[in-house]
């Protein structure tokens, strides 16, 4: 499994609960395509939503997002980590 991080963008003004329904939206089909959704961080002012999972693939990591209904404008391999 790699380390993947996903950004999206235009959410402006989220609000935590919408980040967590979100979030849990992910979790509850991530199982369906072999990703597992490790945490989100949200900045409402931007509007840029960070995600890090780990998954077989960055595909994988779209399906599910465009599943939930928030497709990822980005989707970056995290290579090495600390």
């Amino acid at each position: 499994m790699a380390t993947f991080m996903d950004v999206h963008r235009g959410m402006t003004g989220i609000t935590d609960e919408q980040l967590r329904e979100a979030h849990a939206a992910d979790l509850a089909i991530q199982d369906e395509e072999g990703v597992s959704f490790e945490h989100a961080w949200a900045d409402p002012d931007s509007g840029v939503v960070y995600c890090l999972s780990e998954a077989p693939s960055p595909d994988a990591v779209q399906r599910v997002h465009e599943r939930a209904g928030h497709p990822a404008s980005e989707i970056h391999p995290v290579p090495l980590a600390v």
